[in-house]
């Protein structure tokens, strides 16, 4: 693929992956032909920032858990209060990280 939309997507979409990650992502989009590019453009990126938020404010109800797709620790976080608040301190330095991951192996099933 041409290298300027390998770059033209890595600078937009690069705050949604881990950081040691980025270099194999973008040398599996340099390896990849143009067909395929239009099925990474699809993929829906969750934003970390944003999770990071709700589980500052809502992560005691899950909701956190269950917008990266966790249903079981959400409905355990829903029904515990965040296990009287234990998981909802440990998820906000975690849940970025949870995130860029769970976006890095959409993307990689998408490959």
């Amino acid at each position: 693929m041409d290298q300027n939309k390998v770059d033209m997507y890595m600078m937009s979409n690069q705050k949604y992956f881990p950081p040691e990650k980025v270099m194999y992502i973008k040398e599996k989009l340099a390896a990849m032909d143009e067909s395929k590019f239009s099925l990474i453009s699809t993929i829906e990126l969750k934003d970390p920032t944003t999770i990071l938020l709700v589980s500052i404010f809502l992560g005691y109800l899950g909701i956190d858990r269950f917008m990266i797709g966790d249903t079981g620790m959400g409905i355990l976080k829903l029904l515990t209060a965040g296990c009287c608040g234990v998981l909802t301190i440990i998820d906000w330095f975690t849940i970025s990280k949870k995130t860029k991951e769970l976006n890095f192996n959409n993307f990689m099933t998408v490959l």
